[in-house]
């Protein structure tokens, strides 16, 4: 029996070590995956700025500050800038946001806390369904039915478009993209949230309304703040759909909500099939340029959201 059960415990110990060694093996691929396109980007981004290139006979770079601080996307032979278009990008990310978070965390409240048990259900399925919609079906969406709608509301101020596609349109279908992921996010968070909280709240006399409100939602706020995270990655990251209705513009940056503008996503996916050289290598830097600004509003929320989640532990202690 004694050597049974010392073969039933080597072979566990054995499978546990297989196991180990398997996820341990996927992590460092998936890592070095990650790292392995970091580093191209990098390289890639990089070289317009020290190699040289042949234009008419000449060689030319890129100026760096000219690049970074530029109003304007392109002037030949050699100057590019992605100032504006960085500027456009944080305006688009920014009204998308002050449209979709509002929605969201509403919609989530319903969900979990006020709706009956059965639309509840309907209305969460349908929320995950618009989750998983592929983004080139909101660019067909945008495209079709957004700019024409944004069209016929110029029309009504007086205001001219170019058919709709415009800073707002652009506004709008990212909003309507990153809802179901902040909504997602909010309705895990406040479902989370401990019943006896909510419990004592009432018991004190708060209506339901008020419970929701400050006992809920104040309780979930890092949860919350996470799908914010994510609804912002994923604003700044799109390119397909904001493409279909941005426009391009060549110099900015855009401050009208019916003007054409220009995203960082858009510049890259705009024409780099068709261009070589200077050209198709500036798209790379524009996406390092992306990744910086992706870090950087990461770490920023993180620290804010970490913030926020120990003042809610001091408040408990309290």
């Amino acid at each position: 029996m004694e050597n049974i059960n010392l073969n039933r415990i080597k072979r566990k110990t054995t499978i546990d070590k297989i196991i180990r060694i398997a996820f341990l093996t996927v992590t460092i691929l998936c890592s070095l995956c990650i790292v392995f396109i970091a580093l191209f980007i990098c390289i890639k981004g990089l070289t317009p700025f020290f190699k040289k290139y042949e234009i008419n006979d000449k060689l030319y770079s890129v100026n760096v500050f000219k690049f970074l601080f530029g109003t304007s996307w392109f002037k030949a032979p050699n100057i590019y800038g992605a100032g504006y278009i960085v500027i456009n990008t944080i305006i688009v990310t920014l009204f998308s946001l002050l449209i979709s978070v509002p929605i969201s965390i509403l919609t989530a409240l319903f969900i979990v806390r006020i709706a009956p048990k059965k639309i509840s259900e309907v209305l969460n399925s349908i929320v995950e369904l618009l989750s998983g919609i592929p983004s080139i079906i909101y660019g067909l969406f945008g495209a079709g039915v957004i700019t024409n709608l944004v069209e016929k509301l110029g029309n009504v101020f007086g205001i001219q478009s170019a058919g709709g596609i415009s800073l707002l349109s652009t506004v709008l279908v990212l909003s309507i993209m990153i809802l179901p992921t902040i909504t997602m996010i909010s309705i895990t968070s406040l479902k989370a949230v401990d019943n006896s909280l909510i419990l004592g709240s009432l018991a004190l006399g708060a209506s339901k309304t008020q419970t929701n409100f400050k006992v809920v939602l104040s309780s979930a706020k890092s949860g919350i703040f996470s799908g914010i995270i994510l609804g912002i990655g994923r604003a700044l990251g799109e390119a397909t759909a904001v493409s279909m209705v941005c426009g391009n513009s060549g110099s900015g940056p855009t401050f009208s909500l019916f003007d054409i503008t220009r995203t960082l996503t858009s510049t890259m996916l705009q024409g780099i099939h068709e261009t070589t050289g200077m050209d198709y290598d500036i798209r790379f830097s524009v996406g390092l340029l992306l990744i910086l600004i992706i870090i950087i509003t990461n770490l920023g929320l993180n620290f804010v959201k970490n913030r926020i989640g120990n003042q809610n532990g001091k408040k408990k202690k309290d």
